[in-house]
């Protein structure tokens, strides 16, 4: 009996999780409520109190299991890396993943602005299961790294490439493209990673 009801109870949170999903993406994480995600997939919202605290904590699950994925496929291909440009066309092709998945990459961004205001969450997002952080990319480019220019420099460097690209994507103004990001990125990254 404690079996059926443990494989119900997760039938219960994976149909919650894909409800909020698929809203997050139509309306937007702020305009999402936990009420219309537990109508969505025909739960109470007793139902979704027994997996998560509140909406936000649903959000970074859901986070965590998108870049897990992601995470994968990168991971498999960074083992077999020989070179710094190597690594970073490696770390560019995950990050892409995550952009032409359109409507999830909007509500990423919307989420990060609206993390940025609270302590908890902002500390949340700066763990490595949620986002490629500066300390992440320094582990896996710190080896192919020649010179004395700080890794985690470099990581900064390409969140701010990518983040930025990113409000540019969801505003939709086309002035540049993500394989002219992905270009300054390497570039940068060589330039200050390789000696000359």
């Amino acid at each position: 009996m404690a079996r059926k009801q443990k494989e119900k109870s997760q039938q219960t949170k994976e149909e919650l999780i894909n409800s909020a999903e698929e809203l997050f993406g139509l309306n937007g994480y702020m305009a999402t409520t936990v009420a219309e995600i537990t109508t969505h997939a025909g739960y109470s919202k007793g139902s979704f109190y027994r997996h998560w605290v509140s909406k936000d904590k649903l959000f970074l699950e859901i986070v965590e299991n998108k870049l897990t994925t992601y995470r994968n496929s990168r991971d498999q291909r960074l083992d077999k890396a020989q070179s710094l440009e190597e690594v970073m066309h490696i770390i560019w092709d995950f990050l892409e993943v995550i952009v032409q998945d359109y409507n999830w990459a909007k509500v990423f961004l919307e989420f990060t602005v609206y993390a940025s205001r609270i302590p908890e969450l902002r500390d949340d997002l700066s763990l490595s299961q949620y986002r490629l952080s500066e300390k992440v990319f320094a582990n896996l480019v710190s080896k192919f790294i020649e010179t004395d220019y700080h890794p985690e420099k470099l990581g900064a460097f390409n969140t701010v490439l990518f983040e930025g690209f990113m409000v540019q994507n969801a505003l939709q103004t086309g002035f540049v493209d993500l394989k002219d990001v992905r270009e300054a990125a390497i570039t940068l990254a060589l330039a200050n990673g390789l000696k000359k």
